[in-house]
């Protein structure tokens, strides 16, 4: 919980039962830690500088990457301070960033995520439907944007740089051939002449 914000009892109640429900929702998938009211079971991070979101998705493989966090708004949480102290806080780790919102705040939390540049990778809204809670998908960022602990990003190999024209010298160009007989005609030109001026 946010240390600036202190919820109603009744909230407070729900919020924790949100909590627990997403608990049993990824436990098949991954190891699911949790930090309901103000408890401090699972952070990212050490000392000074960790942070306690509400969900702490971790894979359940030999590399225990932490996949995502999420944290639970309620409808006194979604609000301008709220975003500032966690979400972009929560948007700059390097797992994906999840926010559950009331169904009611879904387009106010839509929008501070956008004027504070909060990363967030989905959000979903909760109702209840007589007493059952349901969760529905209503963001996903866009593929290339999304950060995916999961699969990291490869660098494309470099292309092969061009090689370079060879300078060869150019080719003198073959002189003309003379035709077969063109000297003598020549010869005979002259040979006129010579004797004309003779």
């Amino acid at each position: 919980m946010s240390p600036i914000l202190v919820r109603p009892v009744r909230e407070q109640l729900e919020h924790d039962r949100i909590i627990r429900l997403l608990q049993t929702r990824f436990r098949r998938r991954f190891d699911v830690g949790i930090n309901p009211g103000a408890e401090q079971n699972v952070g990212i991070g050490t000392g000074p500088t960790a942070t306690f979101p509400d969900v702490v998705l971790t894979a359940l493989d030999r590399g225990r990457k932490v996949f995502a966090v999420i944290e639970v708004e309620t409808v006194e949480s979604v609000n301008n301070l709220e975003a500032l102290s966690e979400w972009v806080t929560f948007g700059r780790l390097k797992p994906l960033f999840h926010l559950y919102v009331p169904t009611s705040m879904m387009e106010v939390a839509k929008r501070l995520c956008t004027d504070h540049k909060v990363p967030v990778a989905e959000i979903h809204s909760y109702h209840l439907v007589g007493d059952e809670l349901r969760f529905v998908p209503v963001y996903r960022a866009p593929a290339e944007t999304r950060k995916d602990t999961r699969q990291p990003v490869t660098p494309k190999k470099p292309k092969p740089a061009p090689k370079p024209a060879s300078h060869r010298p150019a080719k003198p160009k073959p002189k003309a051939k003379t035709k077969p007989g063109s000297r003598q005609v020549q010869s005979r030109s002259e040979q006129r002449r010579g004797t004309k001026r003779r």
